[in-house]
């Protein structure tokens, strides 16, 4: 096999994966709080053996997340918030903390406050946040405390981290941490709002046309490539 199969090859790889990630941004566009996602790619050279010529190939080299904000959408909803500024909220899942900026929040059946997955808040502290039975209004403020009636029950985490990149997209709209963040200092919430996508889904889908014609090109190439092959063994064989 020559080095254009193989390059061809390696081209069709990463306009699938690009083509995978456009098309879980589109189905994102109505999701509250999501940050798009992009592949980044890189040139792989190698030099085999016997070979005069470098073969150059196409990698994905990792994803990145957008940190664009999305557009702040109102609800009325008090247990509803938008986060202005960098900071994520952090949400609890088999006791392990992850992180969204999702707001679209909802009480559970024992009062936590909740994800629509079911996932608790966290506090600030790392623990539930508890709504009691009998409140019968719940506000939450800038810095997330979170109070009814009767006073404060508890205060949403909210982290910030030096490098948005250091967070992997874990499915749910919620991310993981691969380097510690710290509090929030300048980041602020807005109840009775969420913050909507900040995928564009124009430009979405003029990438997802582009790279549907670029995918395209790659298999004329190859099935060119392969017919060339097969032209070339079949004048051999009718040499011999």
């Amino acid at each position: 096999m020559e080095n254009s199969i193989y390059t061809g090859l390696s081209r069709q790889m990463a306009l699938q994966s690009d083509m995978n990630t456009i098309a879980n941004n589109l189905a994102n566009v109505n999701t509250p709080g999501y940050r798009g996602q992009y592949m980044m790619f890189t040139e792989y050279v190698e030099k085999p053996k016997g070979i005069e010529d470098p073969l150059s190939m196409v990698m994905d080299y990792g994803q990145f997340i957008s940190n664009k904000p999305g557009p702040m959408q109102h609800t009325g909803n008090p247990l509803d918030v938008a986060m202005q500024g960098p900071g994520f909220i952090g949400i609890t899942r088999n006791g392990e903390t992850f992180y969204t900026r999702a707001g679209n929040f909802m009480l559970g059946e024992d009062g936590a406050l909740v994800t629509p997955t079911g996932d608790r808040v966290a506090s600030a502290g790392g623990s539930a946040i508890i709504i009691p039975q009998d409140a019968k209004s719940v506000s939450i403020a800038e810095d997330g405390m979170v109070s009814t009636e009767n006073g404060a029950v508890g205060q949403i985490m909210m982290t910030e981290f030096d490098n948005i990149d250091s967070l992997d997209a874990i499915g749910d709209n919620l991310y993981k941490a691969n380097a510690p963040g710290t509090a929030a200092t300048e980041t602020r919430m807005i109840s009775g709002m969420v913050e909507g996508s900040n995928v564009n889904p124009i430009m979405e889908m003029t990438r997802m046309i582009d790279t549907q014609r670029a995918y395209q090109s790659a298999a004329r190439m190859l099935q060119s490539e392969h017919d060339r092959q097969r032209t070339m063994i079949q004048r051999l064989s009718q040499t011999q």
